[in-house]
């Protein structure tokens, strides 16, 4: 068992996170006082659960070396799949569940299209994330609903505290938990990386390269609506536009994580998830137009995928390391 010392890459990962936090803090403090305020941390958390619960889904997808461009729109069905039959008055727990329960179905949809048909990821989840999106418009016509949310309990899930932590922030963290033991404590997780690194490979050793695609949709997709059931209970109304502003943030938590933290995984997107929410609420308590917010999110973003991407990568180790990089295909350094 290896120790966990500062020769451990993995402490060194953490360390520089925690060094990051602690300078990206140190900044915005300065110039907002009141950034380092409990009532502010726990905005901070407020803010990350729902495009942290977003981006704990797409964990799954990209674990598996696919991408998923559906789920703003699942997260928006799923959002009016709620508020449709909490409009007709039906029991909170059922409208829940159906509502997630769309988004999984979606999610399968994609799955099943690209594990077991071979289409193309990003095509076919333009497709399903259109298709959804359009079918989110004939429960109003592209009316936010609102009917019965006050009295349905909804806006409970938001307001009410479970063990002394806001309701949002202790589902996140119970999902966080509960993917995290699948992915990383259980050979369907092992499956899962396995098939991400090389799908054929893992076929011919008998992992179920299929199923193990299908089910990452199927958990994104899932994931989403709960998402969009999150947003739903802070704004107290379900909109078709629920799950639009989820893309960048999910993505860049996912790659910024993965860049951190050397791989895609459960504690690599929340601690991404976590320093996005950070910047992100440093920029709001100075003032900053929304524009300038979306700007940041797209570079963190692209220097995510940069970082993570294993050519830059690698011709980053042969910097540090006093080589130089190949000039040509086959020409060793």
């Amino acid at each position: 068992m290896k120790r966990l010392t500062f020769r451990n890459p993995l402490m060194l990962r953490i360390a520089a996170f925690a060094f990051m936090v602690i300078v990206v803090g140190a900044i915005f403090s300065a110039t907002a006082p009141n950034f380092l305020s409990l009532t502010n941390v726990q905005a901070i958390f407020r803010h990350m659960s729902a495009s942290g619960v977003a981006a704990l889904g797409l964990t799954f997808v990209i674990v598996v070396n696919r991408f998923d461009l559906s789920f703003p729109g699942i997260a928006s069905f799923g959002a009016m799949t709620l508020g449709i039959l909490i409009s007709m008055g039906y029991p909170l727990w059922l409208a829940i569940l159906l509502g997630v329960g769309a988004g999984t179905v979606l999610g399968l949809i994609n799955g099943l299209a690209i594990g077991y048909f071979n289409l193309p990821d990003i095509v076919t989840t333009i497709a399903v994330g259109s298709v959804a999106s359009g079918l989110s418009f004939l429960y109003s016509g592209g009316m936010t609903l609102s009917d019965n949310f006050m009295l349905s309990g909804i806006l409970d899930v938001n307001d009410r505290k479970i063990i002394g932590i806001s309701g949002p922030v202790f589902v996140m963290v119970l999902l966080f938990l509960a993917a995290g033991i699948v992915i990383h404590a259980t050979r369907y997780g092992r499956g899962l990386y396995a098939v991400g690194e090389n799908a054929v490979a893992a076929h011919y050793s008998g992992v179920r390269v299929r199923a193990l695609i299908a089910f990452a949709f199927v958990m994104c997709g899932a994931l989403a609506c709960w998402a969009a059931v999150m947003l739903s209970a802070q704004s107290g109304r379900s909109d078709v536009t629920a799950g639009s502003g989820l893309m960048m943030p999910a993505y860049a938590a996912v790659f910024l994580g993965a860049a951190l933290f050397g791989k895609a995984s459960a504690p690599a997107t929340f601690a991404g998830a976590l320093l996005i929410s950070i910047i992100l609420n440093g920029c709001t308590l100075m003032a900053m137009p929304y524009y300038y917010s979306d700007a940041i999110i797209s570079a963190i973003l692209i220097l995510a995928i940069s970082i993570f991407d294993p050519r830059i990568s690698d011709f980053l180790r042969r910097l540090t390391s006093g080589r130089n990089a190949p000039t040509s295909p086959g020409q060793e350094a």
